[in-house]
């Protein structure tokens, strides 16, 4: 037990609070995160970006960021948390340019 608790800080993740959602089982914990290589999060946010669809690539950030975090899987779950943050923060500024856009056509015809 002790073995896994180095390698579950080596990684960063919380031991204790991962294995209380899965109500200690550690079989069961081990299972689910055996499904993670067949999540296909990671692909479709590629996928997303590689083609422009900033939709879909949030979405899939989104998601795969859901099951980093129920896995406990800290460091993923952060990077994966900053792009969602910036997705939020470049769509914010878009639509800011958007209304800058729309209130210089009222002004002048562009």
């Amino acid at each position: 037990m002790d073995n896994f608790k180095e390698i579950f800080a080596t990684y960063g993740v919380d031991y204790d609070a991962t294995l209380r959602r899965f109500a200690g089982n550690m079989a069961l914990y081990l299972r689910v995160l055996g499904m993670l290589p067949n999540d296909k999060s990671l692909e479709k946010l590629g996928a997303a970006i590689d083609s422009g669809d900033l939709d879909n690539a949030f979405e899939a950030a989104h998601t795969l960021k859901g099951v980093a975090g129920n896995l406990g899987l800290t460091p993923l779950c952060e990077a994966v948390h900053t792009i969602v943050e910036l997705y939020t923060a470049v769509q914010a500024e878009y639509q800011k340019a958007e209304a800058f856009v729309e209130t210089l056509k009222s002004i002048h015809q562009i």
